[in-house]
């Protein structure tokens, strides 16, 4: 009677859906405009409404396919975290630093052009986030590449963009971007000044061609790069008033000696490299210059008056320079080669990884900000004059996820860029030590990871073939999954499965899917090293290796590729080719393939998509889809053991501020547990594999002030099973730059 009685309410609400979304579009066709994620006005209120029938319809179809509805037990579990050094709430480290300035108390205070959850602009003390640039983020702003400060204001550069059909007083016209320098108070909030510009007068535009690229304060006056016009520019630090400027080609970050002269980093460009220039505050050119130098990135002084210029090249130092008579190396911070001296990878105290600010306080501490290569995150040191490090702030995630490796026990985690040791007898966010960073820029720059265009790495499958660990890495597009071998703490760019044309790489086939392969086992990608898999398919959003290092394909239409690993090459690199692989029918019940998951120990699979039933009726995309499907005996007869029902609840306009709106972006399969993470809300939905049937829900716990930011990648929720039972779920969290991590025992 219950089977019947669930039956005639599924068939009940397939009938009544069309009805329900012409409701629904009709109450809501008043479109909020949408700013960005933090701000986007309400809807029409009477949305509410059909989202409420919506929901309750929902609701009921869910159980119809579920195979039962019994409550849920209570679950105990564990909110921890992975790659910030804290959990969030109102404080953590932002996800990379483009530039600092160090005030002579020891407060550091950054600047970057973007922090997803809005600390742009930070301020860190003594090993402490303590607070950020307010009003930064959203409404067309963001941050940029210079800060400076003085004793009563900071100075940041920034980004004040158009806000199409809003009628806001002094914002720039449609389409154009005013590149300014906003004062703030030394506490972050915005400092107004006559004369000043935006919404609320604490702006100097200077330019509405490019960035402001440098920024330094001495005495009273602001000195500033503006690399559009190709000029400093000199302001009063109080009024702001334009006091001078002068021509210089590609100026950037500046710093200001005891004398009151410039140094002023001049960038390179295709026939010139880069050097540091002297120039009087006048805008005299002196004599003096600095050409010894690959990569600079940031420049200060010191309290003995020396230069130190962050050299970003093979050195990965910070030089120190005489500068009193014809500027002098005297010395450097760091070890020689960075990261990749001794164990290339491994991290360490004075191994520093794409240094990207320095600056010192008056008792000649220095600051080093580093960013690694590829957009990999924030590791921000303190070093006492001596060279002893005192305090590390990390913020390492940033559309990324962990999956741990299967042969150390989850022992070893590893995350697009680093790989972390994990000690599980510790607790909130303590159990992970910053082992490795895995990208090497200077031996291997075809590693897709320095080439991540829309973020075409960000999820990481670790796998093992034949006791050997491998990364396989897919983006947040899915357009691509890249396979790393390891050469100790380095992964070595391998092979490479695309499912299309791109940009990248430039010797790519011009048309069509094509596999990479490094023959030669240099990392390089060469262009006798591309096989063709056939025509382009933009519609495979499903990537799967499976415990024997197969790969797998699911296509929204219609197919399921199969690529076998036929071994590995004498470079340790797996071999998969065209003539070994296999395309297999989507099977019943669905209409279109979102996920792939299988089990070749069991022969088990599942699959997820859209079906005739639950259809794609919103406009979202890269998602898991609606009913998650279990075949067993795969192989032979593909019985279909149950069909889940997942929630969905779309909308056409998704607006953060709606809790109605519901979509799952990423699944995993483990042990005798099925997990589903929804985008916005990142709540954790647990399932049996033999029934089904659901088992818990998980949400952010107060370790982390119980917050997440969306998951946007499609493979933003790995799972891991240890030998002694717990479950380890790991989950995309953009906003606060980590990886979040529930702890679960095994059920009772």
């Amino acid at each position: 009677m219950k089977n019947r009685f669930l039956f005639l309410v599924n068939k009940l609400w397939q009938k009544q859906r069309l009805f329900i979304q012409k409701l629904y579009h009709s109450l809501n066709n008043f479109q909020p405009i949408a700013l960005n994620r933090q701000h986007r006005r309400m809807g029409f209120p009477s949305k509410a409404i059909a989202g409420t029938i919506i929901f309750i319809l929902t609701a009921l179809s869910v159980t119809a396919l579920s195979v039962t509805s019994n409550p849920l037990p209570n679950i105990s579990y564990k909110t921890s975290w992975i790659g910030n050094t804290f959990g969030g709430g109102s404080k953590w480290v932002q996800i990379q630093i483009s530039s600092m300035y160090v005030a002579g108390d020891g407060t550091v205070y950054t600047n970057s052009v973007w922090d997803e959850a809005g600390r742009e602009a930070g301020i860190y003390k003594d090993g402490d986030a303590i607070a950020k640039a307010s009003n930064l983020h959203g409404w067309g702003r963001t941050g940029g590449e210079a800060v400076t400060a003085n004793s009563k204001y900071l100075y940041i550069a920034m980004t004040q963009g158009a806000i199409e059909r809003m009628v806001i007083q002094d914002y720039p016209p449609s389409q154009t971007n005013w590149y300014c320098v906003r004062r703030y108070n030394l506490s972050g909030e915005p400092a107004p000044f006559a004369g000043g510009r935006g919404y609320d007068r604490s702006m100097l535009v200077v330019s509405t061609s490019g960035p402001v690229t440098g920024l330094a304060n001495a005495g009273s006056e602001l000195y500033l790069s503006d690399s559009a016009a190709n000029r400093i520019r000199v302001y009063d630090s109080e009024t702001l008033a334009e006091l001078r400027n002068w021509s210089i080609d590609r100026p950037k970050q500046i710093a200001v000696d005891t004398q009151s002269n410039l140094w002023i980093l001049q960038g390179k460009d295709a026939t010139n490299p880069p050097k540091i220039l002297h120039y009087s505050k006048t805008g005299t050119l002196l004599s003096q210059k600095i050409t010894d130098v690959v990569d600079p990135t940031a420049l200060a002084i010191d309290p003995q008056g020396r230069l130190l210029v962050a050299e970003n090249g093979p050195r990965q130092q910070v030089l120190i320079y005489d500068i009193s008579g014809t500027p002098k190396l005297i010395g450097t911070l760091g070890t020689p080669g960075g990261i990749y001296a001794g164990t290339k990878g491994e991290v360490g105290e004075l191994k520093l990884n794409g240094l990207t600010g320095v600056g010192t306080d008056k008792a000649g501490n220095i600051y080093v900000s580093n960013d690694g290569f590829g957009n990999s995150g924030t590791d921000l040191r303190k070093f006492s004059p001596l060279g002893k490090m005192q305090w590390q702030l990390l913020g390492l995630q940033f559309v990324d996820n962990a999956d741990a490796d299967r042969g150390t026990d989850g022992l070893d985690v590893f995350t697009k860029h680093e790989h972390f040791m994990m000690d599980y007898s510790k607790s909130k966010g303590q159990e992970w030590t910053y082992k490795s960073y895995t990208v090497d820029k200077f031996r291997y720059p075809d590693d897709p990871r320095l080439h991540n265009q829309n973020h075409s790495a960000a999820s990481v499958f670790v796998r093992r073939i034949k006791d050997r660990r491998f990364l396989y890495l897919t983006g947040m597009f899915a357009h691509q999954i890249s396979i790393y071998r390891f050469d100790g703490e380095i992964a070595v760019p391998s092979a490479i499965f695309a499912r299309n044309h791109s940009t990248w790489p430039t010797n790519q086939p011009a048309k069509g899917s094509w596999l990479w392969h490094d023959k030669n086992g240099d990392g390089s990608i060469q262009s006798n090293e591309y096989e063709s898999l056939g025509a382009e398919d933009d519609s495979i959003w499903g990537w799967e290796v499976d415990s024997n290092g197969d790969v797998w394909q699911a296509s929204e239409s219609g197919t399921i590729g199969h690529y076998s690993c036929q071994g590995l090459d004498t470079y340790g690199t797996p071999i998969y080719n065209a003539a070994t692989s296999e395309k297999i029918p989507m099977p019943a019940p669905f209409k279109s393939l979102t996920r792939i998951k299988y089990f070749p120990e069991t022969d088990t699979m599942y699959l997820t998509g859209y079906t005739n039933e639950r259809p794609h009726i919103g406009k979202e995309w890269g998602t898991v889809g609606t009913e998650i499907v279990r075949y067993d005996n795969w192989s032979k007869s593909r019985n279909i053991r149950w069909r889940l029902a997942l929630p969905y609840q779309p909308s056409d306009n998704p607006d953060p501020s709606a809790k109605s709106f519901i979509v799952i972006k990423a699944i995993d399969v483990v042990g005798d547990r099925v997990f589903a993470v929804s985008s916005k809300t990142a709540e954790v939905y647990v399932y049996d594999t033999a029934t089904g049937s659901s088992i818990a829900q998980l949400k952010p716990g107060i370790e982390v002030a119980g917050e997440s930011g969306w998951v946007d990648i499609p493979y933003g929720l790995r799972a891991f099973q240890r030998s002694n039972g717990e479950y380890l779920v790991f989950v995309e969290e953009d906003a606060k730059a980590k990886v979040i991590m529930y702890r679960l025992g095994q059920r009772e």
